[in-house]
């Protein structure tokens, strides 16, 4: 049997230090963090980062850079994984919903690739879902994601599609006909946010059974599904993620010391449940990423 990924998603764009205090914020805990995960058997590294001094959600490429550069001259075998999703975001303004809000995000496709332009990580997302979030909208029309898609394959970067609800998963395969996305394409399945897909077993094998032929996929959820889902997904035979942008406790009542306690108890459901986790080395090979050497 096939051993499966495990992604650690490190700290994400929500989660807050008002929710657990030991969220990695500053690009040096952002890379220990990642580090740690690896030690206790991450096979990729999801990656946002923020603002040190705000705590905000960031898209400065100095920010990244700081953060891939650590991982780098540690450990040039762990698969980094870079966010995309910044800059879609869509605020309307009370007085005129024409007029973007204080909260709006929203920049040129081109823009929100140029850290992965820059810094060629393993892996970048790519958002294909245009929803509610809150108050705000995050928006991503074809044309962008055509346009983030062509950077990151220039760059040598796999894109990672990730999957909100099922009209995400009809664009996807139209990517996928139309040949801006490749063969074998690598995909997330997000459960959990909300007036997505909501976080369920029928939910995983329903959208499971939509992907294009070859996917590679993982699934993951949100909060209290953020665990069991990890079991749920490697036995409909996917890949697992977990960390502390997903979710904030460790078990009922009990905060996550860390990332790494979260991998370590990802890593034993996998192991109970009767798989093994991945190599970054296997990962790599089987992903047809470039070599770490």
């Amino acid at each position: 049997m096939n051993s499966v990924f495990l992604t650690c998603a490190i700290t994400g764009n929500f989660t807050t230090r008002a929710q657990n205090p030991n969220l990695p914020i500053t690009p040096e805990e952002i890379a220990t963090a990642c580090l740690d995960a690896a030690r206790a058997g991450a096979t990729i590294v999801h990656i946002h980062v923020r603002d040190p001094e705000t705590e905000a959600p960031s898209m400065d490429v100095d920010l990244y850079r700081q953060v891939v550069e650590r991982i780098r001259n540690e450990n040039r075998t762990l698969i980094i994984n870079l966010t995309c999703g910044p800059g879609g975001r869509y605020h309307p303004s009370e007085a005129d919903p024409a007029v973007a809000g204080p909260r709006t995000n929203l920049v040129r496709p081109e823009r929100r690739v140029e850290h992965v332009v820059a810094l060629r990580p393993d892996i970048a997302t790519l958002d294909l879902n245009t929803m509610v979030f809150g108050n705000e909208v995050v928006i991503n029309t074809l044309d962008s994601i055509r346009v983030m898609a062509a950077a990151m394959y220039d760059a040598g970067v796999r894109p990672e599609l990730e999957l909100f609800d099922s009209g995400d998963i009809a664009i996807f395969n139209q990517l996928v006909r139309e040949g801006t996305i490749q063969p074998d394409p690598l995909c997330s399945i997000v459960m959990g946010v909300n007036y997505g897909f909501v976080p369920s077993p029928e939910t995983l094998l329903y959208a499971r059974d939509q992907l294009p032929a070859g996917s590679a996929w993982t699934g993951f959820a949100t909060s209290r599904w953020a665990f069991p889902m990890v079991a749920q997904a490697v036995v409909a035979g996917g890949h697992a993620r977990i960390g502390m942008e997903d979710a904030v406790y460790l078990s009922r009542g009990q905060l996550a010391p860390d990332n790494a306690a979260m991998v370590a108890k990802a890593r034993r459901i996998i192991e109970d449940v009767g798989f093994k986790v991945a190599s970054c080395e296997e990962a790599r090979e089987r992903l047809g990423l470039r070599s770490s050497n």
